[in-house]
């Protein structure tokens, strides 16, 4: 089924055309990669697709009754209202339900019959309305965007930047739209929500156009990629990755068909002018007329070419000693929660070391420490090596002023040099013409980014450090630092989470995470197989704890039927399916707690104990009573979710039966059946997920509560 059909679109500002002739397609369930360098009209394009900006010619179609949910580089969120009521925003009823119940709750605590009747419809209302699957759903995608349940309540006005980009990503994952339009969906996020927005990218039914410079989330998104120039448009059935490959194949191969008729042509054109008077004049006057009618071929658009002028060249710098850093005790804190303490790390000449982890962990604040740049109150110590000549480049960009231009920003670190110098400087930083002219606050971010990269590679370097370098860069120009940084002589420290640029960079990794840092040896790519490895190692080991568990169960069973004269348990019917090994494991994991746990009000008091142990018994029991509630709401989940799968089982049996049968011509509807079956089949595996969650959290209370 095709969700957007665009045809023969253009676009530009005045007689400057940004692009031309664009025709594409998109079907439900795929996802593309629209991929070009900066300022060729990515983001315009998908706002046209959005209907946000009326194209020059050409059209924009999308399905009837098709959702549409659109990410944007801005982060345009309205500063009112909670984290929860902009995730809710796109679900207007649920929305107002949810305010009208929360007025509700307040009015009831009067006790009126008219408010305690106007609470109890109004909860029906919003369960009949799905709100609290909606909530439970929402509750997932903000704790895998770095939202806690605190942070539910919190005014929008109160978030920073980045937290308003990941609120945004979240508000309109959580719609689950037909058609998801996403611009630059990984700034702001580290390496495991990256990770695990991959993972959820992949598992949606409906279309998806991507907009991205990071190469290895378009290889995992994307199985296709469309390329956007400004007189052409080329579409890949391929990952990023190999459309690279394939595209160079295409441009030689056309270049090579050019030249070859531009051979033919000049020939031809000779050959003409030769004979067209002499004895062959009949023969020049039908070449002539054949070359009329020739179809030229023009020349290939390489949309890249002029990306790929960037040039990051170091200056010359003197040689360091071999030891640059040796950092002692290193320790931070920011708004009262340490951030890690007690680093210890030796850099040594040529390291290029990676900083990585979550954010929030103190990535940034620990590079600062090393540079120099800590708090006061910072603990610990860095012994410096020696002939050091360091650099700093801030992710916020910080070292630029919005009010100079280009030129101004080159002289105030190089006064030495003329505006034609420094405006042949800036050109090999893709800065032509008059751009060396505009003012800093005028700049888009990649334009930024290179800016501040040319003032930090305008004096010698021996020691760098790089705060996120790549945001806002494309993709050649990544590529271009990568190769530079790989060929520097001197000593990096960078924080990045862009993982095809760790990977070609670091030769050492510094994981920062929960207050405690680590030292891998090795660059990205062995960390990173060496946490998959734990992770296998990991997951093996709760698979045989539980298949251990499963074991004393059976066991345990059949000595109590042989116990109370029973005998042999009956067995195993392997027709009930996952449901029921469902119902199983959870009672299993129930009844321990239920029967083994004591609260602190039931324990015997000591006889010397005073109003003090009976407050602390009366915390306790309300403890326990709270955590008996949770417990008997997620045990009531699992029974809810084992009936949904097991539903869902049967009638998912019921439809692949009939997608057997032969669709005697009607092939419409079988795809309609197929679709509504791998639907189902996604809603079942996600209450199967959850059911195991939520299982696996049962056994552990269980656990620790026979433990007590």
């Amino acid at each position: 089924m095709t969700v957007l059909q665009v045809a023969d679109l253009s676009f530009g500002y005045g007689a400057d055309k940004l692009f031309q002739g664009i025709t594409f397609s998109l079907e439900h369930g795929q996802r593309a990669a629209l991929v070009a360098p900066n300022g060729a009209g990515k983001s315009t394009l998908l706002r046209l697709v959005a209907r946000e900006l009326t194209p020059d010619t050409g059209s924009v179609v999308i399905r009837k009754g098709i959702r549409v949910a659109y990410f944007r580089q801005s982060h345009e969120l309205q500063a009112e209202g909670t984290v929860l009521d902009a995730f809710l925003s796109g679900f207007a009823e649920v929305l107002e339900l949810r305010h009208a119940l929360t007025t509700a709750q307040h009015a009831a605590a009067s006790g009126s019959e008219a408010d305690l009747d106007r609470l109890s419809d109004l909860t029906d209302r919003y369960h009949i309305a799905g709100g609290d699957d909606l909530e439970r759903r929402v509750e997932i995608i903000a704790a895998h965007l770095g939202f806690t349940p605190a942070d539910m309540d919190r005014p929008v006005a109160s978030l920073s930047g980045g937290e308003r980009g990941r609120l945004q990503l979240g508000v309109v994952l959580a719609i689950e739209p037909d058609l998801l339009l996403l611009d630059e969906p990984t700034n702001h996020l580290d390496i495991e929500t990256i990770t695990w927005l991959e993972k959820h990218l992949a598992g949606l039914g409906g279309a998806l156009l991507c907009v991205s410079h990071d190469r290895a989330f378009l290889d995992a998104v994307c199985p296709n990629t469309m390329e956007l120039g400004h007189r052409s448009f080329r579409v890949y059935p391929l990952k990023y990755s190999d459309y690279a490959v394939a595209r160079e194949e295409d441009l030689a191969r056309e270049r090579e068909l050019a030249e070859r008729q531009e051979a033919f042509v000049a020939k031809t054109e000779d050959f003409i002018r030769r004979n067209i008077a002499g004895q062959k004049t009949k023969q020049a006057q039908s070449r002539r007329k054949m070359l009329e009618k020739l179809e030229t071929i023009d020349r290939p658009e390489d949309v890249w070419a002029t990306a790929e002028k960037v040039r990051f060249r170091f200056a010359p710098a003197p040689r360091s000693g071999d030891i640059v850093l040796d950092a002692r005790g290193l320790g931070a804190a920011r708004g009262g929660r340490t951030l890690f303490s007690g680093v210890e790390l030796l850099i040594r000449r040529g390291d290029r070391v990676g900083i990585v982890g979550p954010n929030g962990t103190g990535k940034s604040t620990l590079l600062k420490l090393l540079a120099g740049a800590g708090a006061p109150e910072d603990a610990g110590d860095v012994r410096r090596g020696t002939n050091l000549c360091q650099g700093y480049f801030d992710q916020h960009l910080g070292s630029l002023d919005p009010a100079r231009t280009a030129v101004e920003e080159i002289r105030s670190v190089r006064a030495d040099m003329n505006v034609d110098a420094t405006r042949q400087y800036l050109s090999r930083f893709r800065f032509y013409g008059d751009d060396a002219l505009r003012k800093v606050q005028g700049f888009s971010g990649g334009e930024r980014s290179r800016l501040a990269l040319g003032k930090l590679l305008l004096e010698p370097r021996n020691l760098l450090f790089l705060d996120e370098p790549t945001n806002h860069l494309d993709i050649p120009a990544a590529e271009i630092l990568e190769e530079a940084l790989t060929g520097f002589e001197g000593t990096v420290l960078l924080v990045s989470h862009d993982r095809r640029f760790l990977e070609r960079v670091t030769t050492r990794i510094v994981a920062v995470r929960e207050g405690r840092v680590d030292v891998y040896p090795g660059g990205f790519r062995d960390y990173r197989d060496n946490l998959e490895k734990l992770a296998a190692e990991a997951e093996e080991r709760e698979a045989s704890v539980r298949e251990a568990e499963r074991a004393r169960g059976a066991a345990s069973g059949r000595a109590r039927g042989a116990a109370s004269g029973r005998g042999a348990p009956e067995p195993r019917d392997e027709r009930r399916g996952a449901a029921a090994d469902a119902a199983d494991v959870a009672n299993r994991s129930a009844k321990p707690a239920r029967a083994v746990r004591r609260s602190g009000a039931t324990m015997p008091p000591p006889d010397d104990a005073g109003a003090g142990d009976a407050a602390a018994r009366r915390r306790a029991f309300e403890s326990d009573k709270a955590t008996a509630r949770a417990t008997e709401r997620k045990r009531k989940r699992i029974k809810e979710l084992e009936a949904e799968i097991a539903a869902g089982e049967s009638q998912l049996e019921e439809m692949r039966e009939q997608l057997k049968k032969d669709p005697g011509g009607d092939w419409a509807k079988l795809a309609e059946a197929a679709r509504k079956e791998q639907a189902l089949a996604k809603r079942v595996d996600a209450a199967m997920t959850e059911w195991m969650a939520l299982s696996e959290e049962l056994g552990a209370s269980a656990t620790a509560g026979g433990e007590a």
